[in-house]
């Protein structure tokens, strides 16, 4: 007799993203199993303007100061008084600026303002790809992500025992709806190398879940980005098991830690 109306939920996930940024709530949605909610909360991002506007490649100043108190914490903190099960932090560039041991602590940090578990996207990749055994990868960054950028996403995943044996900027178009899924297939198709065990795609702003199960299929090994990741590690983190097919591998194994028996 009713209509379903989007207030009965399994889980619902907070995410934190740019202010101007509707890729990581698009994303997260729509690969969501049923009865998970998304809810996102936005955090100015001093590299972003009205619409969603960058620059070409964003300085590393603003991409630091993301990551840093006030705004970002008394976001999480807002956000966990919604009836949200976990907080979700929606932006990659940052944990390349300030390294793995930056981003442990900035987690921390979000956990105590908040009072609920926050996991982030490349702490989330690097568990989605050792569960899967891989040792090898190829990064793949937005085309927004200068050369400096990039290298020092290389170096992150270097320094937790992943060697980036390729990693670029994808030369695509450097605005965020610029973004074409059947051109960032066929430009990670032709550039990842056979050596390269998975890929990841980095920037959660980045249109990227759409290829995954192609690019799979094509490469014949895992393919994870910024997203899938990140709503990977919250489903386990919010004891939520459900199947989701079409978007990757990644989702038929779970992380090391999860509390899901």
């Amino acid at each position: 007799m009713w209509q379903p109306d989007g207030w009965d939920a399994r889980a619902r996930i907070g995410v934190l993203t740019p202010h101007g940024d509707i890729g990581p709530e698009s994303e997260l949605q729509a690969m969501a199993p049923d009865g998970v909610r998304i809810h996102a909360s936005r955090v100015h991002f001093g590299a972003m303007a009205q619409g969603g506007v960058m620059p070409s490649t964003i300085p590393l100043a603003p991409v630091r100061a993301f990551a840093e108190p006030p705004h970002i914490d008394e976001a999480a903190r807002l956000l966990a008084a919604a009836p949200v099960r976990c907080i979700a932090y929606g932006f990659t560039s940052s944990a390349y600026v300030i390294g793995a041991k930056g981003e442990a602590e900035m987690l921390e940090r979000l956990r105590k303002a908040s009072g609920v578990p926050v996991v982030a996207t490349c702490a989330a990749a690097v568990a989605g790809l050792r569960a899967l055994g891989v040792g090898d990868l190829a990064l793949v960054d937005p085309p927004w992500f200068d050369d400096e950028l990039d290298a020092l996403g290389a170096a992150y995943f270097d320094d937790q025992g992943l060697a980036a044996v390729f990693h670029a900027p994808a030369g695509l178009p450097r605005t965020q709806r610029g973004i074409n899924p059947a051109e960032l297939y066929d430009w990670i198709r032709r550039h990842v190398p056979a050596r390269a065990e998975a890929v990841f795609v980095g920037g959660n702003g980045l249109r990227a879940v759409g290829v995954i199960a192609a690019l799979e299929q094509d490469l014949g090994r895992p393919v994870l980005t910024a997203n899938q990741a990140l709503l990977w590690q919250a489903l386990h983190e919010c004891g939520v098991r459900a199947p989701i097919t079409g978007y990757g591998c990644l989702f038929d194994v779970r992380p090391s830690d999860s509390p899901v028996q």
